[in-house]
C-alpha cells in the first residue's frame, strides 16, 4: 500500500525521462504527476458510468497537498450524486468565460446608475446603493444574479435578522426585489428570485406625534441650541417640511416679498416643485439666521456645506426633554404639524397641500380638473399653526401647558 504523500516527500520526487504518476496513499484515485520537464500537477482518476475518467485538479505548488485532497474529496462527492466532476469543471470554466455583466455587484452598479439616481434624491439613491452593496454584494461575491434562488434570498435575510437588524432585512428585500424586477426587464433574469419571499419582519406604520407638552419642550430645547440649529428645529416645527428639505434650504429659494419658500422639484421627494408659505413667526426666525457672504445656503456653518449633525442635535435636544417623554424622531415633527393643523380645523386637502402630498381627499374627475394650489388657504393655515405654537410657548391661552425650565 502506498504511503501518504507529504510536502517533503514531494520535494524528493525527481523528474525522469518518462512521465510519472505517484499515488497518494491517503486519498484513493489522487495522483501527483511530474513531467520530464519538471512540471508538477495533481490529477484524480475515477470511473463514471463504467468508464475510466481523469479529472485534472491543477498545478503544484500553487495547489498544495491539502487543497488537492479537498478537491479530490469534492470530486468523489459529485460522483456519488451522479455528477461527472470532469464535465462539471468544463461547464464551470465555460461559465466563467461568459461576460461578467450579470455578476451581482455589476448589476447593482448599473441599477443604481441607470434606475435609482435619475429617479431619486441623491441621499436616497446613496442609501439604496449602500444597502445593496453592503447586504447583497458582500454576501454573494462573484455570484451571477441568474444563479440566485429564493433559498439564497431567504438565507440572506435570515442572516440579517439573526444579527439583530430585522428592519434592514425588510429594506434589503424591498430593494433586491426591485433590482431583480429591473434586471428581468433587461433580460438578465427569466424569473425574479424574490417572488414569493415574504418580508422577514412585521412593521407597524409610525403614528407618533408630539403632544402639546412635548412640542413645547422641543421648542424650549431648540432655543438652547447653537445657531443655526436653533432656527433649523423651529422651522421643522412651523413648516412641516422634511428634515433634508429644510437643511438644504437656500436664500435664493425664499421670496421675502411674498414670504414664501419655493422648494425646487429637484429637492422634493415627489419631484414636484412646492411653494411653502412662511408665517410671520417662521419668516422672522429665518431672517434672524446668520448669513455667510457668498453662500446661498441658509443652514450652514462654513458656507460650503449644509448642516449634517442631526443625530448629535437630537441627542442634545433629548437631554433637555422631560424624562417621561417617549422616543421620537425629527420626522415626527412633520406628523405633529399635520395632526396639529387638522386639530385646529384646517381642511385635510389643505394640510396635504402643505405637505406636498397628492391629496387623497379629492378623487375621480375632481382630482383631474382641480388645479387650485390653495395658496391663500395654505397661508392662513401656517399662520393659524404658528399662532397656536406661539400660544404654547407664551402660555397666553394654553393654561394647561406645563412649562419646561431650560437647564
Amino acid at each position: 500500500m502506498a504511503k501518504a504523500l507529504t510536502a517533503k516527500g514531494i520535494e524528493n520526487i525527481k523528474p525522469t525521462a518518462q512521465r510519472r504518476e505517484v499515488p497518494d496513499g491517503l486519498i484513493p484515485g489522487l495522483y501527483f504527476t511530474i513531467q520530464p520537464s519538471g512540471k508538477q500537477s495533481w490529477a484524480y482518476r475515477y470511473r463514471f458510468n463504467g468508464r475510466p475518467r481523469k479529472f485534472t485538479i491543477g498545478p503544484y505548488p500553487s495547489i498544495d497537498i491539502k487543497t488537492a485532497r479537498d478537491r479530490a474529496r469534492e470530486a468523489f462527492r459529485l460522483i456519488g450524486e451522479k455528477i461527472d466532476p470532469g464535465v462539471e469543471k468544463k461547464a464551470s470554466r465555460a461559465k466563467a468565460m461568459l461576460p461578467a455583466n450579470d455578476l451581482v455587484e455589476a448589476v447593482i452598479a448599473r441599477f443604481v446608475t441607470i434606475y435609482a439616481k435619475p429617479r431619486m434624491r441623491p441621499v436616497s439613491a446613496h442609501e439604496v446603493e449602500r444597502i445593496l452593496m453592503k447586504e447583497v454584494a458582500t454576501a454573494w461575491p462573484r455570484r451571477r444574479l441568474s444563479e440566485i434562488s429564493d433559498t439564497d434570498v431567504n438565507t440572506l435575510l435570515d442572516g440579517i435578522v439573526a444579527r439583530g437588524s430585522p428592519i434592514t432585512a425588510n429594506r434589503t428585500l424591498a430593494w433586491l426585489r426591485r433590482l431583480c424586477s429591473w434586471a428581468k426587464g433587461r433580460k438578465l433574469l427569466t424569473a425574479n428570485p424574490c417572488d414569493g419571499v415574504e418580508a422577514p419582519a412585521d412593521e407597524i406604520a409610525r403614528d407618533r406625534f408630539l403632544s402639546d407638552d412635548e412640542l413645547l419642550a422641543v421648542w424650549r430645547a431648540a432655543e438652547a441650541q447653537e445657531p443655526p440649529y436653533d432656527a433649523f428645529l423651529k422651522l421643522l416645527i412651523l413648516t412641516g417640511a422634511r428634515r433634508n428639505e429644510v437643511a438644504e434650504m437656500k436664500w435664493s429659494e425664499v421670496n421675502c416679498e411674498t414670504k414664501t419658500w419655493v422648494l425646487p422639484k429637484e429637492r422634493a421627494k415627489n419631484k414636484r416643485a412646492h411653494e411653502i408659505p412662511l408665517s410671520d413667526l417662521a419668516f422672522d426666525i429665518l431672517q434672524a439666521c446668520p448669513r455667510i457672504d457668498g453662500s446661498d445656503l441658509v443652514f450652514t456653518l462654513n458656507g460650503k456645506n449644509r448642516i449634517t449633525a442631526f443625530h448629535l442635535t437630537k441627542q442634545r435636544v433629548d437631554a433637555l426633554m422631560p424624562d417621561d417623554v417617549l422616543p421620537w424622531t425629527l420626522h415626527d415633527l412633520r406628523r405633529t404639524f399635520a395632526s396639529g393643523c387638522a386639530r385646529l380645523g384646517i381642511a385635510i386637502h389643505v394640510v396635504e397641500a402643505l405637505l406636498n402630498h397628492k391629496s387623497g381627499a379629492i378623487k375621480g374627475v375632481a382630482a383631474v380638473y382641480n388645479r387650485h394650489d390653495y395658496a391663500p388657504e395654505k397661508q392662513s393655515a401656517v399662520a393659524t399653526w404658528a399662532n397656536y405654537v406661539s400660544a404654547l410657548v407664551s402660555g397666553e391661552t394654553q393654561s394647561n401647558v406645563r412649562h419646561i425650565t431650560k437647564t
